[in-house]
């Protein structure tokens, strides 16, 4: 009687999913660890409910669906505070993402150590308009010139082969 084992039924799988999806919220920005990031989150006073700002650098994404969660910190009057926010949770009123940084690691558990400008990321700049077309017209005139040089190195070979034929 000890082994029993509890069987999940297909059905009840599709009813898991379901619930789960439809508690999934849709306005949900990209965030990847390493962004600054702006949350409202609703905080309950006695019998009165207020939006309240945290700001800080997202440390790290775990879980997945509705589970799915991610770490801010900031550092406020030189002490580090840390946060885990659901990414689905109904608490979180908005979340905007104010700006990306270049980072090699997913969790970013580093950044506890360091203080002041040693806790500084590099900011990854979104182009403009105007960069992104200087960017595509010169891997144009790069392709451009590539076939050009691969077409006359081809007519070259065709007259070397002709004239040594004739020869």
């Amino acid at each position: 009687m000890a082994d029993k084992s509890v069987i999940t039924k297909p059905a009840g799988r599709a009813l898991l999913a379901a619930v789960e999806n439809a508690q999934l919220r849709k306005d949900v920005p990209e965030i990847q660890s390493g962004d600054t990031v702006r949350l409202q989150v609703k905080v309950v006073e006695g019998n009165r409910e207020r939006l309240q700002p945290f700001e800080g650098v997202v440390m790290r994404l775990r879980g997945g669906s509705v589970n799915r969660n991610f770490t801010v910190r900031r550092i406020t009057h030189g002490v580090g505070v840390e946060r885990t926010f659901l990414l689905h949770s109904p608490r979180l009123e908005k979340i905007e993402v104010l700006r990306h940084a270049r980072v090699r690691r997913k969790q970013l558990y580093y950044l506890r150590g360091l203080t002041g400008k040693a806790a500084r990321l590099k900011e990854l700049r979104p182009m403009t308009a105007k960069e992104a077309a200087a960017k595509e017209a010169a891997r144009t005139a790069r392709t451009a010139s590539t076939k050009n040089t691969a077409s006359t190195t081809a007519n070259e070979n065709t007259t070397t082969n002709s004239t040594s034929a004739n020869e």
